[in-house]
């Protein structure tokens, strides 16, 4: 009878003791699983990382990885999107001087791309408007390398056919375009795959970047409105100078020349170093949608008249 009672109390007490061990488990707040994890992770055991990340790249040199600020961010998704057009800009000659115009351009290689804009030359309303180049017609780019900040850019030997007095020219707009991107500060010249030998500064591979051409920068550069922009009041102009005392005066006029705003503008520096600026310009227009012009200018010491610096050519949106 006693060994009966104790077989059956047997089940009991060992059911008793599961709940019991159920309810301390609980009260810990984990589960067999997340026990389990968490030793994995206190033995060492590697955690898998989100795929598309990296520590970096074995040689240190990425090819062209500049994308503006503008630049739409990637699409998310397993699916792989159309690349999207960019907006970037390239530099030609104004008067002796150099002078920024758009272009919309495809990534992710949208440095590249803008270089080979500009090999292209301008096109028919900015040789309109007196936009010419000094990169002689059928220069290619051969490739495009950047580190630390440094973009090697290796151009076909056409580049090199026509020294003298433009080499500075050829030169310094291809500089401009390259560096307008933020990852850029300086550019090292190739001919052919060889360090440039005729080409001015660019001989013996010494990186250049804006500062070595000072003599080809307007007072005023603007970078922002572009040449052909549709602009609607009011106006945000940025860009560079280098006046006296850093001051200037921006002017929009309309179609018919007639000035609808007039400001002074006060760059961060100037007198001998290059400063910039960025302001915003009210104007008032009447009527619809018509052609327009941004022009930087200051007043001759000697006698007052306008000393003009800059123009842009714009659509004014009323």
């Amino acid at each position: 009878m006693d060994g009966a009672r104790l077989a059956a109390s047997r089940p009991a007490r060992a059911l008793a003791a599961a709940l019991l061990s159920l309810a301390l488990l609980s009260a810990c707040g984990g589960s067999g699983r997340e026990a389990a994890s968490g030793a994995a992770s206190r033995t060492g055991t590697p955690v898998a990382t989100p795929s598309g990340t990296s520590s970096g790249t074995s040689s240190g040199t990425l090819r062209d990885p500049t994308t503006p600020a503008s630049a739409p961010p990637p699409a998310s998704g397993t699916g792989t999107a159309a690349p999207r057009p960019v907006r970037a800009a390239v530099y030609f000659l104004h008067d002796g001087k150099l002078s920024a115009a758009p272009r919309s351009v495809t990534g992710p290689a949208t440095a590249a791309a803008a270089l080979r804009a500009l090999l292209a030359g301008p096109n028919g309303v900015e040789r309109g408007h007196d936009r010419a180049t000094a990169i002689p017609s059928g220069t290619a780019l051969r490739s495009l390398a950047v580190r630390d900040r440094v973009a090697t850019v290796d151009l076909s030997g056409r580049y090199d056919d026509a020294p003298g007095a433009s080499a500075d020219a050829r030169l310094a707009q291809v500089v401009f375009t390259a560096t307008r991107f933020p990852g850029v500060e300086r550019v090292r010249f190739r001919v052919d795959g060889r360090p440039a030998a005729g080409l001015g500064p660019a001989a013996g591979g010494r990186p250049l970047g804006r500062g070595d051409f000072e003599d080809l920068s307007p007072a005023v550069l603007v970078e922002s409105p572009l040449l052909g922009d549709t602009v609607t009041a009011p106006l945000r102009v940025h860009g560079t100078a280098n006046t006296f005392e850093a001051e200037f005066r921006l002017r929009v006029s309309d179609g018919s020349g007639r000035a609808v705003a007039d400001v002074r503008v006060a760059a961060t520096s100037g007198s001998g170093t290059r400063g910039t600026f960025d302001v915003t310009v009210p104007y008032r227009a009447t009527g619809g949608p018509g052609p327009g012009t941004l022009t930087a200018y200051v007043l001759s010491a000697e006698d007052g008249h306008r000393v003009v610096l800059d123009t842009v050519p714009l659509t004014l949106a009323r």
